[in-house]
């Protein structure tokens, strides 16, 4: 007798689902809405204190009847400018601006450059001495070394120079510039120039042609950080330059500054908008074309 045996189909047993998770909604303890409230109110009161400032200057640039007080101005009027936008009060402040900020630009750069290279580059025990060196030279004051280098200039003849001049806000600011382009050079691989160097390339040559364009956003920060510092520098050209035809801006600024504390703000105002102008131009003009992409992409092969 033959029997038979059928198989049963197995039924596949799917488990009931869990129950989702309830999210239970946090709530901020007293304490820690204590602390933003704190936060945010130091926060606002910091940046009234910067804020106030820029809207007195702007407001009272337009005010033909501009106070120490901030408010607003009866009627808008560009009388301020009218007054003085003309040669000897600021066209010629601003050009001897100008020539003092791009000519200690360009030549803190160069050399600041040609220093940072040897110290990037080059492994030497004198390294770390020579930047210790250069760290305590960006604390100096100027303040304190302004006798020596005046009795200096007296002597060299170059008092009243404004080559005299670019000099030495060169020499003050090359400290930091030294620093901040070595970091920036750093950053470059070596590797780049290695290959350069097999091919025959000269270790000047190939600062020129690789290192310099791969570091172009770092060679534009150190300009401008130096452009910056020589633009508001106030108390050197006070000094150095004697004739009020080589004075830049920001002595210039002083003359509206009169006699038993008389300030004429509304000029005042005017003048330092119209100061502040080419700063903010040629920081966006760098940044426009400084940004984008990254100035190492596809130097290297992965």
């Amino acid at each position: 007798m033959v029997i038979e045996e059928r198989t049963r189909p197995v039924e596949r047993v799917i488990p009931p689902e869990s129950p989702a998770p309830q999210v239970r909604d946090r709530v901020a303890s007293p304490s820690r809405r204590v602390d933003a409230v704190i936060v945010n109110t130091v926060l606002v009161l910091v940046a009234a204190v910067f804020l106030l400032p820029m809207v007195w200057l702007v407001l009272s640039a337009f005010d033909p009847a501009a106070t120490l007080v901030l408010h607003l101005p009866e009627g808008l009027s560009i009388g301020n400018f009218r007054d003085v936008l003309n040669v000897d009060q600021t066209f010629r402040p601003l050009w001897n601006s100008a020539l003092l900020s791009f000519g200690t630009g360009i030549l803190t750069l160069a050399v600041g450059v040609l220093a940072a290279y040897p110290l990037s580059r080059y492994q030497s025990r004198f390294n770390k001495p020579f930047l210790y060196t250069v760290i305590f030279g960006t604390c100096l004051p100027i303040t304190a070394i302004m006798v020596p280098v005046y009795a200096l200039f007296v002597s060299l003849n170059l008092v009243d120079s404004t080559i005299g001049t670019i000099l030495f806000l060169s020499a003050s600011s090359l400290p930091i510039a030294i620093w901040m382009a070595k970091n920036f050079m750093d950053s470059i691989p070596v590797s780049l120039e290695e290959a350069a160097w097999v091919d025959g390339a000269s270790a000047f040559r190939t600062l020129r042609v690789i290192v310099l364009p791969l570091m172009k956003p770092g060679l534009a920060v150190v300009f401008l950080y130096t452009f910056i510092g020589a633009w508001g520098n106030f108390f050197v050209p006070f000094v150095l330059l004697l004739d009020p035809a080589k004075q830049p801006a920001a002595v210039a600024i002083y003359s509206f500054f009169g006699q038993h504390g008389s300030v004429d703000y509304g000029p005042l105002a005017a003048f330092s908008l119209v100061y502040s102008l080419p700063v903010i131009v040629l920081y966006i003009a760098v940044q426009r074309l400084m940004g984008g992409s990254g100035a190492l992409a596809g130097a290297i092969k992965g």
